[in-house]
């Protein structure tokens, strides 16, 4: 029998198969765009979530806007003069996907979860106030600055 028969070939056409399917399944890195983001509010970041101050209440009693501090790394869309921003989450416990309820006006996006240190893109308007008139829990109560409403979250890949 010859060296390279047929014989070793199926094996080599599995493993070009094999490479092939493999690199076809690489994920797009996560920009964050989509029609909502780019539309909602009057302002656009993408920003870094530096800290959550502590537990997300349980929403079985009552609804909420949590603040939440971020770094904003790029603005794309209005003003904002300051680095780091408060922003108010509605039901934060919750997917983005599946926090619009009745009170809450238009909220969403592609978050699963919020971990401190990810990168979102986000659609906000301020002042919070003027978007949100039921609970705030806002641990930076000593900090002045304003309080952003958060429309729209999307995972960003870092």
């Amino acid at each position: 029998m010859k060296v390279g028969s047929a014989r070793g070939r199926p094996f080599g056409v599995v493993l070009v198969l094999l490479v092939v399917v493999v690199a076809s399944c690489k994920r797009t890195p996560a920009t964050g765009i989509d029609q909502h983001v780019t539309n909602l509010g009057s302002i656009e970041v993408t920003a870094r979530l530096l800290e959550i101050p502590g537990e997300f209440p349980s929403n079985e009693l009552y609804n909420y806007a949590f603040i939440l501090k971020y770094r904003v790394l790029v603005v794309h869309r209005g003003e904002i003069k300051e680095e780091d921003i408060l922003v108010g989450q509605y039901n934060p416990r919750k997917p983005r996907s599946d926090a619009e309820d009745d009170f809450s006006g238009t909220v969403g996006g592609d978050l699963t979860r919020f971990r401190a240190g990810d990168v979102h893109r986000l659609a906000l308007a301020a002042p919070l106030d003027e978007y949100w008139m039921g609970g705030i829990i806002d641990k930076y109560f000593d900090q002045k600055g304003v309080r952003y409403w958060a429309f729209w979250t999307n995972r960003v890949d870092k």
